[in-house]
């Protein structure tokens, strides 16, 4: 007995965080809000958990195209959208992986080269357990999901679209 492989949508919108602390919610936020505008497609799947784990590597086969979202402290206001490369780091052995660490598990898995990934950062303040998102979260929210509309729609809306 040979078993097919399903078929999966070309396009893969990852995003990950904790709904219960505040602002590390924008990830599943985001997919819940491009769920409901895309609406029932084939061309693209949707994944929310509360982290990236060496399991998601999967996740990643046969896409054209996949984008994962993030909330984060670190980047500029209202978001960032970066291109990511495979790179092991040190959280290959934690609970957690990065998304760069996540790419060099697929590599390691498949013997190939991932599918083009893009890190959609929005910025966060707050992350306190039980706190609801901030308003300002929730305003770089909104200009982080015009961006993906745009991402979902091809490669050439993105670069006419940025957080600044």
């Amino acid at each position: 007995m040979t078993l097919v492989p399903e078929p999966v949508a070309p396009l893969l919108v990852f995003g990950w965080g904790n709904l219960s602390r505040g602002d590390d919610a924008l990830g599943p936020l985001l997919i819940e809000r491009l769920r409901a505008l895309a609406g029932p497609t084939t061309a693209v799947d949707f994944l929310d958990d509360y982290q990236l784990q060496i399991e998601h590597a999967l996740d990643l086969v046969g896409r054209q195209r996949v984008l994962f979202v993030d909330a984060s402290l670190s980047c500029r206001a209202p978001f960032e959208a970066t291109p990511l490369q495979a790179a092991p780091d040190c959280s290959f052995s934690t609970h957690a992986l990065s998304p760069q660490a996540l790419l060099k598990v697929f590599c390691d898995l498949r013997g190939q080269a991932p599918p083009p990934c893009t890190l959609l950062a929005i910025r966060g303040e707050r992350f306190g357990l039980g706190a609801p998102p901030s308003m300002a979260a929730l305003a770089h929210l909104a200009a982080a999901l015009a961006w993906a509309s745009d991402w979902l729609a091809g490669p050439a809306a993105v670069h006419r679209s940025t957080g600044d």
